[in-house]
């Protein structure tokens, strides 16, 4: 029966102890102390794990050098596994399994980044270790990186076990036990739920039953679905993934619903409505129209701008400016954002450009960029990097679950986090 081992990859010991806690009335195996646990509170993230729990616990020190000595002090805190790196050199990796026979842990060889991983497995084989890992890691599983078929052709050309790990949630756990995988490794599907124990249990489920069980969170989107994944995220997600950055506040949300599309640039002068008004001709259906008329008061939008881009499918108006007819707009259903609102709009003049790279409040605004708004303000991810960003959005936001999970149960903010052992040395 395959493995399902638990990466408790938090930085504070006592959120990983209870979620380990929870993991295992679920039906989890193994414990792993995951490598941002170990870097924040070092072996004694190991000692505690084992001595709560006696379970089999691996230390996931992803080690590349001085492999005695680091395998050395894991053992002799109580794990039975510890990882080491496969680009480490060959002598680091024969070190490590020496020390880890002198005190009876295994070694098992994690495959992340290798350039030619089929090959590497079986070298490391042959050099003594007992555990192999096919293992997409968290910023590649952000760009759509899958582990499947490298998983499949190592576990052909290795007797030894294999584990896999990267993104693994009850959609896919099935998969990777079909393609070979006899341990699988599960950190966010399961660490990030509210309710960890059931989260486990599904996917234990589904690695026993080998099948599918449907999940809403904790998956990777592509390309395609990225109108799907912005919807899920606040424009606060997405600062937080964009490192508190690519947001524009102060603007008046006019309207229902959230404005999750590519940008149509317009740049006009203070009410001049031509290019604002023509842009919807050259818009498709899903796109947002974003206008900057400079923060101009006099209004460059109305109620018939709007219908007309209620007809055509559009997703929603940025204006960073003034708009009108609000109370019409409101009967409308469509989204529009504004800085300002007035009564009085000006002159069709035409002196804009459509498709133009924009600048709002320092944030650069490209032809088909994403745009997001909703309550928040305005998030803008460049179209290069949509779905890294997406990705990271939808990570923060599952991590700010489970933290929710754990203030409701009792907890605050600040003791969840440990805020203030975490606040800048001065």
């Amino acid at each position: 029966m395959p493995i399902l081992q638990v990466a408790l990859d938090f930085m504070i010991l006592e959120r990983a102890i209870k979620a380990a806690e929870e993991s295992l009335r679920g039906g989890a195996d193994w414990l792993e102390a995951g490598t941002p646990l170990i870097k924040s509170e070092g072996m004694r993230a190991i000692r505690e794990l084992k001595r709560r729990f006696h379970r089999v616990t691996v230390a996931d020190l992803k080690t590349m050098d001085v492999g005695r000595i680091e395998v050395e002090m894991a053992a002799k805190s109580g794990a039975d596994i510890i990882t080491v790196l496969a680009v480490a050199d060959d002598p680091t990796i024969q070190d490590s399994i020496k020390a880890a026979r002198k005190y009876g842990a295994k070694i098992m060889v994690d495959l992340i980044n290798h350039p030619d991983p089929v090959k590497r497995a079986k070298e490391v084989e042959k050099l003594g270790a007992d555990y192999l890992c096919v293992h997409v890691g968290v910023d590649q599983q952000m760009i759509g990186k899958n582990p499947l078929e490298i998983l499949r052709e190592v576990a052909k050309n290795v007797s030894i076990p294999v584990a896999a790990a990267g993104g693994i949630n009850s959609e896919t756990a099935a998969d990777v036990v079909k393609h070979g995988a006899e341990i699988v490794i599960v950190g966010g599907a399961i660490i990030k739920a509210p309710d960890i124990e059931n989260a486990t249990r599904k996917i234990k489920e589904a690695i026993e039953k080998g099948v599918k069980i449907e999940s809403e969170l904790y998956k990777k989107y592509g390309k395609e679905e990225l109108r799907d994944a912005f919807m899920k995220v606040s424009t606060p997600n997405l600062s937080d993934a964009m490192h508190r950055k690519g947001a524009i506040g102060d603007f008046i949300k006019i309207g229902d619903g959230k404005i999750v599309g590519r940008a149509v640039t317009v740049r006009t002068l203070d009410g001049d409505w031509a290019k604002p008004v023509e842009a919807i001709d050259y818009a498709q259906p899903g796109d947002v129209i974003v206008i900057d008329a400079g923060d101009g008061r006099t209004a460059v939008w109305g109620e018939l701008a709007t219908w007309s881009c209620k007809m055509k499918g559009i997703a929603g108006v940025v204006i960073y400016g003034a708009a009108r007819d609000v109370d019409e707009i409101k009967k409308i259903g469509l989204p529009v954002f504004a800085t300002h609102i007035a009564p009085n709009a000006g002159e069709p003049k035409g002196y804009g450009e459509i498709g133009v790279e924009l600048n709002i409040k320092g944030v650069k605004i490209r032809p088909g960029d994403w745009i997001i708004g909703d309550e928040s303000g305005i998030a803008v991810v460049p179209q290069e990097d949509a779905v890294e960003i997406a990705n990271r959005a939808l990570d923060v936001m599952e991590h700010e679950n489970r933290i929710r999970g754990e203030i409701q149960s009792g907890n605050t903010l600040s003791s969840v986090v440990k805020l203030e052992e975490w606040e800048v040395e001065r």
